[in-house]
C-alpha cells in the first residue's frame, strides 16, 4: 500500500506492507530517495515487481518514479538485511542503458560522488569493482572497493582477453574485467566504472557504448591537501600522485573523450550537477561546470 499525508496543499508519500497472516500493517526498510511532496500521485502496478508512480504538477524530469517491491535487487537486499525491503528509483529517459565511466585524478572525490549516486538510486546503478595489484588500504575490503589480485594472475588474465581495459598506474596494475561489467548489467542495473584516463581511452575504443565524465579538483593545492589528509601515502607517493594528476587533468580536458567535465570545489554542488546531467550527455558536446 502506498499512502500519503496532506502537507500545505501537497501530498507526501509513504509505504506500508500488509501482513495477511497477522492482519497488521508495518513499515518496510525503504531504500533510495523517493519523490518529494506533490499535488497528487497516480500509481500503476507493473510487471517485474514494480509500481509506477506519477507525480502530478511536476516537471517532466521529476514526474516518473518506480517503487520496486519484488525486483531482483529488492530480493537480494531482503536476503542481506533479513527484513522486508522496498526501493525507490527515478524514472529515466534517453541513455538509461548506457554505462557511465567516471574518471579523474586520485583524491578528487570520484568514489564519494559514486557512493552518493548509488545511495540515492540504489536499484538503478551498480558499481563495477575494478581489479588492482596494489595492497589494500586500511578501510578497503576485497571485492567491495577493489578485487585485490596477484600481479602474475592478473597479467595472465589480461593476456587471455578477460579485461575490458587495464593500465599501469603508480607502478601497479588496474583494470576492469569483462566479467565485472557483465555482473552489473545482468542484475538489471546501469554500470558505473571508476577508471583513469588511460582506461577511459581504452573503453572509448572498445565496443562498449558508454557516457564519459571527468572530475577535476578546484586546484592542485586543494588536491594536495586532500591527499595529505588521507594519511595513507608516503611523501614520495604523494609527489608521484600529484605529478600524475597534473598530466591526467590536462589529458582529460583536452582528450575529447569526456562529455561532461565537473569541478569538485563543493561536493554537494558537484553532486547536483552530476545528477542533473547524468542522462543529458551527448558525447560530441563537452559540458563544463
Amino acid at each position: 500500500m502506498i499512502g500519503g499525508n496532506h502537507e500545505r496543499n501537497n501530498f507526501s508519500i509513504g509505504v506500508q506492507i500488509h501482513d495477511k497472516n497477522s492482519n497488521n500493517w508495518f513499515s518496510p526498510i525503504v531504500l533510495g530517495t523517493g519523490p518529494k511532496p506533490s499535488q497528487g500521485y497516480s500509481a500503476f502496478v507493473l510487471e517485474q515487481g514494480r509500481i509506477l508512480v506519477i507525480k502530478k504538477g511536476s516537471p517532466r524530469n521529476e514526474s516518473i518514479w518506480f517503487l520496486e517491491v519484488d525486483s531482483p535487487y529488492v530480493r537480494e537486499q531482503k536476503k542481506l538485511l533479513r527484513k522486508e525491503v522496498v526501493a525507490w528509483s527515478k524514472g529515466v529517459r534517453g541513455n538509461a542503458e548506457k554505462p557511465i565511466v567516471i574518471s579523474g585524478p586520485s583524491g578528487v572525490g570520484k568514489g564519494t560522488l559514486i557512493s552518493m549516486l548509488m545511495k540515492e538510486f540504489p536499484s538503478m546503478f551498480g558499481f563495477s569493482v575494478s581489479h588492482t595489484t596494489r595492497s589494500p588500504r586500511s578501510m578497503e575490503r576485497d571485492g567491495v572497493h577493489y578485487h585485490f589480485a596477484d600481479k602474475k594472475v592478473m597479467e595472465k588474465e589480461i593476456k587471455d582477453g578477460k579485461f575490458l581495459e587495464f593500465a599501469s598506474v603508480h607502478g601497479n596494475l588496474y583494470g576492469t574485467s569483462i566479467e565485472s561489467v557483465e555482473a552489473v548489467t545482468d542484475s538489471g542495473k546501469r554500470c558505473i566504472l571508476d577508471i583513469d584516463v588511460q582506461g577511459a581511452r581504452s573503453v572509448r575504443a572498445s565496443s562498449l557504448d558508454a557516457i564519459f565524465i571527468f572530475v577535476c579538483p578546484p586546484s592542485m593545492k586543494e588536491l594536495e591537501d586532500r591527499l595529505r589528509a588521507r594519511g595513507t601515502e608516503t611523501e614520495e607517493q604523494i609527489q608521484k600522485r600529484l605529478r600524475n594528476a597534473e598530466a591526467e587533468i590536462k589529458e582529460g580536458i583536452s582528450s575529447g573523450i569526456f562529455g561532461l567535465i565537473l569541478y569538485n570545489d563543493n561536493l554537494e554542488e558537484c553532486y547536483k550537477k552530476l545528477k542533473v546531467n547524468r542522462l543529458l550527455l551527448i558525447a560530441q558536446n563537452v559540458v563544463m561546470f
